[in-house]
């Protein structure tokens, strides 16, 4: 085909494409019609293909004129918008975190076995010999004798001191899950520890309150910010052995790639866990210590379970449902 011939006969596609990108230049393409937006895409493929047949066959001016034509639809085509700050975070929160959670299932829920083995052995051997606590729990968080309920222990404190102490239970538990979360450096060896020790924890001095005839009130104590705190704690180990695996399992990938992409997932599961740690230690500090009875805290923490479950199950799956 001649040149002539050719220009003859894709310069209406091409004068479309003019007319559209100066609308687009004088409005924005917010400002343009929707049959606008959608012919924006055929056209751009047709000039890419005009192009592609022109190189090499025709004058250099002809494929110049081309190439500047593309280059200012591209911008329109594939810049989108930006989206705000708060867009991007409503985005991580109703769809990137809970379906990264559901992707990485596996490790989590290996962490939430593991918790519950140790809190279960702990609740046994304490139980049955309360001395054995010296043996499973570090010295420093075993009460000397316990003369009253767990919250009486933790939360007679002042009104006016309530956010100091949940800043500082916040930071606390940040701690726990950054460690949790690090433990990938050792292959998973320190996280498996951290979450051997938490259960371990859990579990026996839910033996120790109950033997002084403190149970109910001690699992009622931490129901409410406690359901959320054990939660994260599982999903930052989860994080942990999912880098782990990186390095151990990577699979058909290269070692360094799949570092990479479990990085990737396991930040995104951080990202999550830093702000459930923080709404636990905010309930922790300003919801656990008021004097309710131990039955509305145990449903205030059944509704969160409840929350939980429906969060992680649900969000996310009908935008994932519509991308595909």
């Amino acid at each position: 085909m001649t040149q002539r011939a050719f220009v003859e006969r894709r310069s209406p596609t091409w004068n479309e494409m003019e007319v559209l990108l100066q609308r687009i230049g004088r409005r924005g393409v917010r400002g343009v019609s929707p049959s606008d937006v959608e012919r924006l895409g055929p056209l751009y493929r047709a000039l890419t293909a005009d192009l592609a047949y022109a190189q090499g066959r025709y004058d250099r001016e002809l494929v110049e004129y081309l190439n500047r034509t593309i280059a200012r639809a591209h911008a329109h085509v594939y810049g989108g918008i930006v989206p705000s700050g708060r867009r991007r975070a409503w985005q991580f929160y109703a769809r990137t975190f809970p379906c990264e959670f559901r992707r990485s299932i596996l490790p989590i829920a290996l962490c939430a076995v593991i918790t519950v083995a140790s809190a279960v052995v702990a609740y046994a051997v304490i139980g049955a010999r309360p001395d054995d606590a010296y043996a499973l729990l570090p010295h420093a968080v075993i009460p000397p004798q316990i003369t009253k309920s767990l919250h009486d222990s933790n939360f007679a404190i002042a009104r006016d001191d309530r956010p100091l102490v949940s800043a500082a239970i916040i930071t606390n538990n940040v701690r726990v899950a950054m460690i949790a979360f690090a433990g990938a450096a050792t292959l998973g060896v320190l996280t498996l520890y951290i979450i051997v020790q938490n259960g371990l924890m859990l579990g026996g001095l839910g033996a120790m309150f109950g033997a002084a005839g403190f149970g109910w009130d001690f699992w009622a104590t931490i129901a409410p910010h406690g359901t959320i705190e054990l939660t994260a704690i599982q999903i930052a180990g989860g994080a942990g052995l999912l880098i782990a695996a990186g390095v151990l399992a990577p699979g058909r990938l290269r070692r360094k790639d799949a570092l990479v992409r479990s990085g990737r997932r396991a930040a995104v599961l951080f990202g999550g866990v830093v702000t459930m740690l923080v709404l636990a230690g905010a309930i922790e500090g300003f919801v656990s210590p008021l004097r309710l009875p131990a039955d509305a805290r145990i449903a205030i923490g059944a509704i969160a379970a409840v929350l939980l479950a429906a969060y992680f199950t649900f969000a996310g799956r009908a935008t994932t449902g519509r991308a595909v």
